[in-house]
């Protein structure tokens, strides 16, 4: 399904709504007139269906909230009284029907904005008040397949065995958020009798598959956007899916599974010993490249190890086992273990290495990057039998079910088993998912172009030892996008390490054109889209704001504000480097340069050479 092209719009007389209050533009009459004056080229509005009620909403609802509003009470948090909407519309020629929700703000509140929440594992946002804080209406969509009401896509994939829904595919992919941008923006300026000269900022924020699809946005929908905000983007499907069973395929090629103790005493011996390489003791592996590059983890073996009996919860999808623990996630397998006490050997050392290193197919080829050093081994669990009292094959349904559905076409939730499966198989998967999928689900287009042209600003993060996503992928994407949009500038990694602590003419000539609309940071030591419980790391608070200041008032950040959550820098605010420099701290003081140095950059540097087709 291509997606929409042009849009024909009609034009929005200024005070054709003259909303004076919120209960006067919240009347379904008003709502409905403002429906009727649209027309958007393949988009059939039905007005008829227009619904429209004051109604009450926490700050706490929005897509991408806050940390730090995520730990107030409920008692603390705020209220926002707004207009909520609803609707349908068909694709003009189809008889299909896609539901809308829009949250209008008080129009004493609106600040000119709109806003779009990104949802999370196989669920797009069904809340459209995540912009009411900052003065923005937004909207969610029921993407055509029931996404409002609770339908994920995995379940809509399949109409059955071998038989693919295309339709919840695209539109899950990229153009469900797109339609309902494209009729959020002129609905709310009739609304709100907005002059057409007049701009509507629009936002998007999200993390994870919200990640993802704020990139799906930027690729196929940039000319609509004034700012996104993607964190950890599960991008690049085929492979990142697929690689959720790679933990599993080393341990049974190994015929070998860890206790799940040794691996975490591998994951914190790890932390321990790369920690004070960034310039700092704090706990934090803020250069998991120096990590990478001096740390051997056959120095683990012998060490020892004791957890106490416990129920513990795998990772899901697009979560790390903190968050999972706390709030439960798609994918996510509970399990009992027993206690556990023994030292480090080195097939548990070995296991880890093969992990870290990433999948390669029999004759040595990469096929994907692997998680940073130091990560969180989530994937790598097995399960405890009780009735054998031993550790068996724990295949995570993240991978599992993503491979019987959208590889093999099978409407089951899980592999059974791994018989037969090689690394080379795993290969194939990625292969066979990633050309069926190409223009729907890797979300990987690296020509940015539109959005640039169009004024946009980008604005991508990802936690350094986050154990879903590999932080590794983010910086391939950027790679991707500045060697696709700027052919012929050198952004050599021998160039970039000219530059050293004094970030030299040249670092800046080179990367200044992109900074200026694109920028990526990676946050060290945190986890998927959060803290870290097993670092205690800095997390971005403000990105919104940050984001507000660029796109309005012309602020381009150059350092991303973190704050450390725990430990004993609890409150400090790190203000972050911007790839390609990485941080390198003053011994233990709160002061560290952003450097750039050849050798980190190549380490975070991938050729895929498993693949024909270039992997973006």
């Amino acid at each position: 399904m291509p997606r929409l092209g042009c849009i024909a719009m009609a034009s929005v007389v200024a005070g054709s709504v003259n909303a004076v209050s919120l209960s006067e533009l919240c009347k379904v009459s008003n709502v409905q007139a403002a429906v009727e004056s649209l027309d958007i080229l393949g988009i059939d509005l039905d007005a008829s269906s227009v619904t429209a009620a004051i109604a009450n909403s926490s700050s706490s609802s929005g897509g991408m909230a806050k940390k730090k509003r995520q730990e107030m009470s409920q008692d603390d948090s705020e209220s926002y009284t707004y207009c909520n909407v609803s609707m349908t519309y068909s694709h003009t020629g189809r008889d299909d029907e896609v539901a809308l929700l829009y949250a209008f703000p008080t129009p004493s509140d609106f600040a000119n904005r709109f806003y779009v929440a990104g949802g999370g594992g196989y669920s797009l946002s069904s809340s459209a008040t995540g912009g009411l804080e900052y003065g923005a209406a937004g909207g969610a969509t029921g993407a055509g397949y029931g996404s409002l009401e609770g339908t994920s896509f995995d379940d809509a994939i399949l109409y059955g065995n071998g038989s693919i829904n295309w339709d919840a595919t695209y539109m899950f992919g990229y153009q469900a958020l797109g339609e309902m941008t494209i009729v959020g923006k002129p609905l709310t300026k009739a609304l709100y009798s907005m002059a057409n000269s007049t701009t509507l900022y629009t936002y998007y924020e999200g993390c994870s598959d919200g990640g993802r699809e704020g990139m799906s946005q930027v690729q196929r929908w940039g000319e609509e956007y004034d700012g996104v905000i993607a964190g950890a983007p599960a991008f690049r499907f085929a492979q990142q899916q697929v690689n959720h069973v790679f933990s599993s395929a080393v341990e049974h090629t190994m015929d070998y599974y860890p206790e799940p103790c040794a691996l975490e005493k591998i994951v914190n011996a790890t932390i321990d010993a790369c920690d004070p390489l960034d310039g700092r003791t704090d706990g934090v592996i803020s250069r998991t490249d120096l990590c990478q590059l001096n740390f051997d983890l056959s120095s683990i073996i012998g060490t020892p190890y004791y957890c106490a009996a416990e129920t513990s919860t795998s990772l899901g999808f697009g979560f790390s086992r903190r968050l999972l623990k706390r709030q439960g996630s798609e994918g996510s397998q509970t399990s009992s273990t027993p206690e556990q006490n023994g030292t480090v050997s080195a097939q548990d050392v070995e296991v880890a290495q093969k992990i870290y290193q990433g999948l390669h197919n029999s004759r040595g080829e990469r096929a994907y990057l692997s998680w940073q050093i130091g990560s969180e081994l989530s994937d790598a669990s097995p399960s405890y039998d009780n009735t054998t009292g031993k550790y068996v094959l724990n295949i995570p349904s993240t991978a599992g079910g993503y491979i019987t559905k959208f590889v093999q076409l099978r409407d089951v939730d899980n592999l059974s088993d791994l018989d037969g499966v090689t690394y080379d198989t795993l290969v194939e998967w990625m292969q066979i998912a990633m050309v069926r999928y190409l223009d729907s689900l890797q979300t990987t287009l690296p020509d940015l172009t539109a959005f640039k042209e169009a004024g946009g600003k980008l604005l991508h993060y990802h936690g350094e030892s986050d154990p879903s996503v590999p932080a590794a992928s983010s910086v391939h994407y950027w790679q991707s996008v500045k060697e696709i949009m700027y052919p012929s500038s050198s952004f050599s990694t021998a160039a970039l390490s000219t530059a050293g602590n004094s970030s030299a003419a040249s670092g800046e000539t080179m990367n200044d054109a992109l900074e200026d609309w694109y920028q990526f940071y990676l946050i060290p030591g945190a986890a998927h889209c959060n803290t870290n419980s097993l670092q205690p790391s800095p997390y971005p608070e403000d990105n919104m704001q940050t984001m507000i200041d660029w796109v309005e008032s012309g602020v381009r950040p150059s350092r991303l504000n973190a704050t450390v959550s725990s430990g004993d820098y609890e409150g400090e605010v790190q203000r972050l480097c911007m790839w390609p420099q990485s941080p390198l701290w003053h011994g233990n003081s709160t002061e560290f340069d952003c450097v750039d140095d050849e050798a980190s950059i190549a380490s975070w540097t991938y050729k895929f050479d498993a693949f024909k087709l270039s992997v973006y």
